[in-house]
């Protein structure tokens, strides 16, 4: 089961919001989902237009699972230092692969 953190549409199609959800990337967008990690809401105010339980994005990002890039966005503007752990992971896998070929 490959997991991914994507938002899931709600609301009237005129009027959208969005939840920001923990899902199997098998399932449909409106489909559904493991668990729910915040909302956003484009019409909202500016500054209180989403909310997301970064606690728990971290977690499930440390399992393994994957973000979308609008999320990654959002998750960048409430926390940047889960992105930049995020980002420091990733060089240090592509880092390691490199040593490797050329051992």
């Amino acid at each position: 089961m490959a997991l991914i953190i994507r938002m899931r549409q709600q609301g009237a199609s005129s009027r959208q919001r969005f939840r920001i959800v923990l899902t199997d990337s098998r399932h449909p967008r409106d489909g559904k989902y493991v668990e729910k990690l915040g909302w956003y809401n484009p019409f909202g105010p500016n500054e209180k237009n989403y909310f997301l339980d970064v606690q728990r994005i971290q977690y499930w990002l440390n399992l393994g699972a994957q973000i979308s890039d609008r999320v990654k966005t959002l998750v960048g503007k409430t926390s940047p230092e889960v992105i930049q752990e995020m980002t420091q992971k990733k060089v240090a896998k592509v880092k390691k692969a490199r040593e490797k070929r050329k051992k």
